[in-house]
């Protein structure tokens, strides 16, 4: 898994590569964010350990696999993950509101099984 998270890393996409810029070194609220994380079997695009929260960005490939994204969701909000998950466009088109949403559910609790969806 670590491999592939690497890989991955080095092959990052351009809505990636933004908002890694925000998310890196603390940049936002504080909090450490992980890019390319091995979550077996999965790895998660960004995560934050400390607020238990996920950001997943999708392409637009993840228009044909809309059940396979549900069960990837489920299966990494069940340790009491949160997930967002937010269009690459949005990311490169939005950013501000993008990187709100974040912060937004950063600083907000939710019960061990919450889980979020934005798209």
């Amino acid at each position: 898994m670590e491999e592939i998270a690497r890989k991955l890393r080095r092959t990052s996409t351009e809505a990636e590569i933004k908002r890694w810029h925000y998310l890196r070194n603390r940049n936002l609220d504080k909090q450490k964010f992980r890019r390319q994380h091995p979550l077996p079997p999965y790895v998660v695009d960004f995560v934050c350990l400390e607020s238990t929260l996920m950001v997943e960005l999708d392409g637009g490939q993840h228009l044909e696999q809309v059940s396979r994204d549900e069960k990837r969701t489920a299966f990494l909000a069940s340790p009491g993950f949160r997930v967002l998950r937010f269009w690459n466009d949005d990311v490169l088109l939005q950013p501000d509101l993008v990187l709100e949403e974040i912060r937004r559910h950063l600083n907000t609790r939710f019960p061990a099984s919450g889980k979020t969806k934005q798209k």
